[in-house]
């Protein structure tokens, strides 16, 4: 071959940056949202049995019709109502390959899921950014006027709000999506952590609304290695996604998984409220050393170390084998962190490693979770 040019990319993904969470050797690794233990060993056991019913020779049921009716069941809606895919990025991509491309746009608050934004980039949806309050909060005016002036295509919302914890009230969610309803947008709610809020979209779902409720099994049902999520929305909707999605995308092994866990709900249940008391244990204990630190309904918090940059103390926590969320770069959250709930012994670790960073005092911080309440 005497030349070769080499192909380049179209320019919205040759442009673009993909998307980095740090993957370290540490001791304690509260970076990425996920569970800190494994499932029950119950669901695991049942797992291994069903490995030999899989018909590994055959294509997987295309519409996963068992998984969905049994999501169906769990979230008091109907099997065609169900949109099951590898993760919930896979249900989010699906969502902008019907609903968005070029000459359309998606409408995001910011600070938020970056992938929102990235996925609208690769799939040449344009961008529409808001933003919100120094809380993080939504302002509703701010996010009523921009969806009735900009009439995007698709509205992402996320409650509660990756990176930082807060939850969209149901009152504005349904106000958005009257809005959407007058020009034929489609309101899409993200609540992949959203068993451990007090509030849910979910209810306002039907079939003359325009609204997405997706969901994810890798945070709590602790199967973030599955690459299993999901969502609900009305028939015409998810009928749409089953268009754009590959032939098979869902395998039969994943399918079964799926089921199996939802016959574990309690054990999730449970794992939920010792997060959440962690949670509680762990801002309490934010409380008292020199950070800002904001009210998540999530298993994370996002906080701001007050007398040293984000960067030096991401850094010292790595040193101690401790590695939590860097977002000092972010727009809108300029210097925070984001850490993880994990397990007891873990939160005590990272408490005690950012208290010898900042030199807070730790007497009371480091004691049994509070079980009670939320």
């Amino acid at each position: 071959m005497s030349e070769f040019v080499r192909p380049v990319a179209r320019d919205g993904v040759a442009a673009m940056e993909g998307y980095h969470s740090a993957q370290m050797n540490v001791d304690v690794r509260l970076n990425t949202n996920e569970s800190p233990v494994s499932p029950p060993e119950a669901f695991r056991s049942a797992v291994v049995a069903a490995v030999a019913d899989v018909s590994w020779n055959r294509y997987p049921d295309r519409l996963a019709t068992a998984l969905r009716t049994a999501l169906a069941e769990a979230h008091g809606v109907i099997p065609t109502q169900v949109f099951a895919a590898n993760g919930s990025n896979e249900a989010l991509q699906s969502l902008q390959l019907a609903y968005g491309g070029p000459g359309r746009s998606a409408a995001v608050f910011e600070p938020t899921y970056a992938m929102y934004a990235q996925i609208a980039r690769t799939t040449g949806t344009g961008v529409l950014r808001g933003t919100r309050d120094d809380d993080h909060r939504l302002v509703a005016d701010e996010v009523l006027a921009l969806v009735a002036d900009e009439e995007p295509a698709l509205v992402f919302l996320c409650s509660p709000n990756n990176p930082t914890g807060t939850v969209d009230p149901v009152g504005l969610v349904a106000d958005v999506v009257d809005v959407a309803a007058r020009y034929g947008g489609l309101v899409v709610v993200d609540e992949a952590y959203g068993q451990f809020a007090s509030t849910s979209a979910v209810d306002l779902l039907a079939e003359d609304r325009p609204l997405v409720v997706s969901r994810t099994f890798s945070k709590t049902w602790a199967m973030a290695g599955a690459r299993l999520g999901y969502l609900l929305a009305p028939t015409w909707c998810v009928a749409e996604l089953n268009k754009v999605v590959l032939p098979y995308h869902l395998d039969a092994f994943k399918q079964v998984v799926g089921i199996l866990a939802l016959q574990h709900r309690a054990a999730m249940d449970d794992r939920v409220a010792q997060l959440v008391a962690e949670r509680n244990r762990v801002a309490a204990a934010l409380d008292v050393l020199p950070v800002t630190a904001w009210p998540s309904e999530a298993n994370f918090i996002l906080f701001r170390p007050d007398t040293r940059s984000g960067g030096d103390v991401w850094r010292a926590l790595v040193d101690r084998s401790v590695l939590v969320r860097d977002f000092t770069t972010m727009v809108g959250i300029e210097g925070c962190l984001r850490v993880t709930i994990g397990t007891t012994d873990e939160n005590d670790r990272f408490i005690e490693a950012l208290g010898q960073i900042l030199g807070g005092s730790l007497a009371e911080t480091l004691h049994e979770p509070d079980t009670e309440g939320d």
